[in-house]
């Protein structure tokens, strides 16, 4: 056992492998400062409530992720679809669950609280890789009929979005279809196609949101379409919605380019709300600085680069999608979450990755950059290379 976890370490990425574990264990430590507050004050636990909450969430990631080294990438054709049936139910679940903040979209079991479509992300890049893997040759063969196989992919595609959609999780559901439509415009299906049949999904779309508009009322919230309202001026709008955005900017003012000091910042008390979750950056700034922030962009760039280098060089297709798919997944997560704090794009509640409490994302992330690090072991066991 001991030699196989060996082997298999000697196969892994190292620069992805130690920006990864960089990045989680400077996550644990920002959780620590940035929800002391939050934690002490809020709900009157220790100022490691959270710390704790977030590594037990870590360790469980870590576990998912020895397994998945350990299983090669062939036998997913079977374990995936059960993990999707599992996933689709379990997001009914939550659909079905009493609303946190306006969303459907949490299973609470007592000792744990779960977020299924977060959980969703990575078992749909498998299962998209492994269609298209499959369906490779004939999908990029003119003279035969594609409707079958393309209807499938698009059935996949849009049941858990559909049911995030009902769930009112609008950032889960931006960054999923994100992740879907990247895989898809980068799929093996022909061009005429991509363009057919994306029309028609844009249509179902658009008729979907205009019958449940009219039957349910709007998709979005008060609490979001005051984020959208605002989203120009924010300190303008301050009691409308801006408040986050506004104390976010004066986070990052404050922290200049040496930062206030580890501990030290004065936004998260009381200012932003919950800084620990989807306000991470704006302390990590007021704390670190410009040149800590730095660092963190450089972190991410180099994280994106390996896992495209992966892809690049990956011995099956279905390797190559997958990895395609994780660096979809945690760019997209990157760029929502810093754009709104940064006021590029509308505030949206989704995690930055490492560095954000969130225990079904941590696991999530965890799972999906195990995924990645099976795609290298693979491609550097295997002689046969896919053909570009």
């Amino acid at each position: 056992m001991n030699q196989s976890f060996r082997r298999i370490f000697k196969d892994l990425d190292k620069p992805l492998l130690i920006t990864i574990i960089v990045g989680f264990i400077f996550g644990l430590l920002t959780i620590v400062t940035a929800s002391s507050r939050a934690a002490v004050v809020n709900y009157d636990v220790s100022i490691y409530y959270y710390f704790f909450k977030q590594l037990v969430f870590i360790i469980v990631g870590i576990i998912a992720a020895l397994i998945i080294l350990k299983v090669d990438t062939k036998k997913y054709k079977a374990i995936v679809p059960l993990l999707f049936i599992l996933l689709i139910v379990l997001n009914v679940i939550a659909w079905k669950s009493e609303a946190v903040a306006g969303s459907n979209n949490w299973i609470d079991l007592k000792f744990v609280k779960l977020q299924p479509s977060e959980l969703s992300k990575p078992v749909i890049i498998v299962f998209l890789a492994i269609l298209f893997e499959k369906y490779y040759r004939k999908l990029r063969t003119k003279n035969l009929p594609h409707y079958d196989m393309i209807g499938k992919i698009l059935l996949i595609a849009i049941i858990i979005p559909a049911l995030i959609f009902l769930q009112k999780d609008f950032g889960t559901l931006l960054i999923t279809l994100f992740i879907i439509g990247i895989l898809l415009i980068a799929s093996p299906i022909l061009k005429i196609e991509k363009l057919k049949y994306g029309g028609l999904l844009l249509l179902l779309g658009i008729a979907a949101l205009g019958i449940y508009s009219s039957s349910q009322g709007s998709f979005l919230n008060d609490a979001r379409l005051s984020r959208f309202s605002s989203w120009l001026d924010p300190c303008g709008q301050y009691e409308n919605g801006g408040y986050q955005v506004c104390n976010s900017y004066i986070a990052i003012n404050d922290g200049g380019l040496m930062g206030l000091g580890i501990g030290k910042s004065k936004q998260k008390y009381s200012y932003i709300p919950e800084p620990h979750t989807d306000s991470a950056f704006a302390i990590i700034a007021e704390e670190y600085g410009v040149i800590g922030c730095v660092f963190i962009f450089l972190g991410y760039a180099l994280i994106l680069w390996r896992i495209t280098l992966i892809a690049s060089k990956a011995s099956t297709l279905r390797g190559r999608y997958i990895c395609l798919g994780v660096a979809a997944y945690i760019f997209a997560h990157i760029f929502i979450n810093m754009g709104g704090l940064f006021g590029i794009i509308p505030l949206t509640g989704v995690p930055l990755p490492f560095f954000s409490y969130g225990g079904s994302f941590a696991i999530s992330l965890i799972v999906s950059l195990a995924l990645v690090q099976r795609v290298n072991i693979e491609t550097k066991n295997q002689k046969i290379k896919v053909a570009p």
